[in-house]
């Protein structure tokens, strides 16, 4: 399941840092969120979809390690981002 051009925009327009960022860390820590979410609902409905499971938690793996790097190297960038994505830490 991949994020529509619309869905994308909006979710990245909280974080993006300038008006043509599209890879910056917050950028992809936002739509990894989006997908995870999207992923969640999915299988609630389907809930032996083990591919789509696995897939999920690859995804929340490859975002935890993205928060880590943030964390580490712009403290207040991460603190935004936890806060504009409604994350706990």
């Amino acid at each position: 399941m991949s994020l529509s051009k619309e869905t994308r925009e909006k979710v990245v327009s909280g974080v993006r840092l300038s008006s043509g960022d599209t890879g910056s860390t917050p950028v992809q820590v936002a739509q990894l969120t989006e997908r995870i979410r999207m992923l969640t609902e999915h299988l609630k409905t389907h809930k032996q979809d083990y591919s789509t499971k696995r897939g999920l938690l690859k995804l929340i793996s490859q975002r935890m390690k993205l928060l880590k790097y943030l964390e580490r190297t712009d403290r207040a960038g991460y603190r935004n981002v936890l806060t504009k994505l409604q994350l706990k830490k």
